[in-house]
């Protein structure tokens, strides 16, 4: 269909220049029908999302872009918007009342959450008809979920836009099988097929793996390949590319030992999880199996015990060793991110440490409170931050910061490494330094095993290394990690299991 005309265009001039790295990705990637923009975290996917609907707008026939990001993000990007450009994007909500404008103005551009597509598809499935629309994904790993019905109503959408580019330094979110509904997207299965079961047969990092030699062979291959199917409209940078020049990452493992009550707490869930698993013989395959969701007792008790037994009352371990690492960095005149994946950490610690100058984010939080969080962590006078991945991982630069400290962990590699990245990125200038808080003869060490076996998969699938440095650093003795820690040395019970 024709281009709709305006009687007033917008300035469709950038105002700054891309880095270089940006432009050759840019170029790569401007005249595709779709294509993925994969650069590692931190090294300004937004600039390139920019320039490309900056191009579109006026160079080709497209009407209008939607940029569909999560709701949290949205200020970001009206942010990057006033940074990078003379537009001002119109904004798409769950409200229905609030899009009619919308739907029938004249926006060129238009950001909008990945939910509000879902409560508006049937308005948007008219739109789609009468315009030429383009679309770029931020964080699309949200939709890596095939079976969900947000992704659902992506597929159906999909095939009306005129352009499709998504974006996320994480595409292998968790396990390798994550990326296939990301392309899915984008062609519908031409690269890496139409059926996604058949595609998580082959890459899924099971605990079968660490006594089948054949089996990880299989697996090795099967993964090592994905990036070479869509490389053709795919483009990924890391940091280690020598793109760019960034300060050191240092991982720090800072070791806890478990007070005897805490460990006696610890003991008892792990006896009753072990006699349970014994019971059903129930094997751990996922992350969402059943017995890995009641794993997350024992991360709980490992980071704080009063989250599963409100009678407890001592310091959790790991807290005198989080206010001893606070004490030498605030001391050090340096600023840092705490994470922990549970809610009641982040505002007992907000408490704790107000004396450091402390803020939170959290989900319990609204958008507009998080948002205060961040602005007054860039001030002088706050030097930690606490927070949960889930509310705070992702479109944040925080470099004011060079310190982030897991105070615990869960089982999401893409929660790991968006938290950790949040300093290390573009504009810092000091060493970066991520401590891992790990309780000794705990959970905590299958879940530091589990996480490097992710990142390594990840990293093969992504093409970020080959398969000859994946196979020299391999591990894959999370299963049987898993095992010891539940049953210790309980010889009997293994021969059950």
């Amino acid at each position: 269909m024709k281009r709709i005309h305006l009687k007033k265009e917008p300035n469709l001039a950038a105002k700054h220049d891309a880095f270089p790295y940006q432009r050759d990705a840019f170029i790569a990637i401007k005249d595709l029908d779709y294509a993925a923009v994969f650069h590692e975290q931190g090294l300004g996917k937004t600039k390139i999302a920019i320039d490309l609907l900056l191009y579109w707008l006026g160079s080709t026939s497209i009407d209008t872009v939607f940029i569909v990001t999560k709701k949290q993000l949205i200020r970001n990007w009206e942010n990057e918007f006033k940074t990078h450009t003379n537009i001002y994007p119109s904004i798409l909500t769950t409200n229905k009342t609030s899009n009619y404008h919308v739907f029938s103005g004249p926006a060129r551009v238009v950001i909008t959450n990945f939910e509000a597509l879902g409560v508006e598809k049937d308005r948007f499935l008219l739109y789609l008809k009468t315009r030429n629309v383009a679309i770029i994904i931020d964080e699309s790993a949200k939709i890596k979920n095939p079976e969900s019905k947000l992704t659902q109503t992506y597929f159906e959408l999909a095939p009306l836009f005129q352009k499709r580019v998504i974006m996320t330094g994480t595409p292998i979110a968790n396990r390798p099988y994550d990326i296939w509904a990301q392309i899915y997207f984008l062609d519908q299965g031409a690269s890496l097929g139409t059926d996604f079961n058949e595609f998580k047969r082959q890459a899924d990092l099971t605990n079968d793996l660490s006594s089948d030699r054949e089996l990880q062979e299989y697996f090795e291959d099967s993964i090592a390949g994905i990036f070479d199917r869509i490389k053709s409209f795919s483009v990924r940078e890391t940091k280690n590319s020598g793109i760019i020049s960034l300060p050191a990452k240092v991982y720090i493992q800072e070791d806890a030992f478990f007070a005897k009550e805490q460990k006696r707490l610890y003991d008892a869930i792990r006896e009753t999880l072990k006699v349970d698993i014994l019971k059903k013989g129930e094997i751990i395959t996922d992350d969402s199996s059943p017995v890995v969701k009641r794993l997350l007792r024992l991360v709980q008790v490992s980071s704080n015990p009063h989250l599963v037994d409100e009678s407890y009352v001592d310091v959790s371990a790991k807290e005198t060793v989080l206010s001893a690492l606070l004490e030498k960095i605030v001391g050090s005149s340096e600023k840092c991110i705490v994470w922990t994946c549970f809610i009641e950490n982040v505002n007992y610690f907000k408490k704790e440490f107000e004396r450091y100058g402390s803020v939170k984010i959290h989900g319990g939080m609204s958008i507009e409170d998080r948002n205060r969080s961040v602005e007054l962590f860039r001030t002088e006078e706050y030097k930690v931050m606490f927070a949960t991945p889930a509310s705070a991982k992702e479109g944040l630069t925080l470099t004011m910061a060079n310190h982030v400290i897991f105070y615990d962990r869960g089982f999401s590699l893409d929660d790991y490494l968006q938290a950790q990245d949040r300093i290390h990125r573009i504009s810092q200038t000091k060493t970066c330094y991520v401590h891992n808080i790990i309780m000794q003869d705990s959970i905590d060490e299958w879940v530091d095993v589990l996480l490097k076996a992710k990142q390594n998969a990840a990293m093969l699938a992504q093409g970020d290394v080959s398969l000859g440095e994946y196979r020299s650093t391999a591990d894959y003795s999370f299963g049987d990690i898993v095992k010891r820690i539940l049953f210790a040395s309980d010889e009997e019970d293994l021969k059950h299991e």
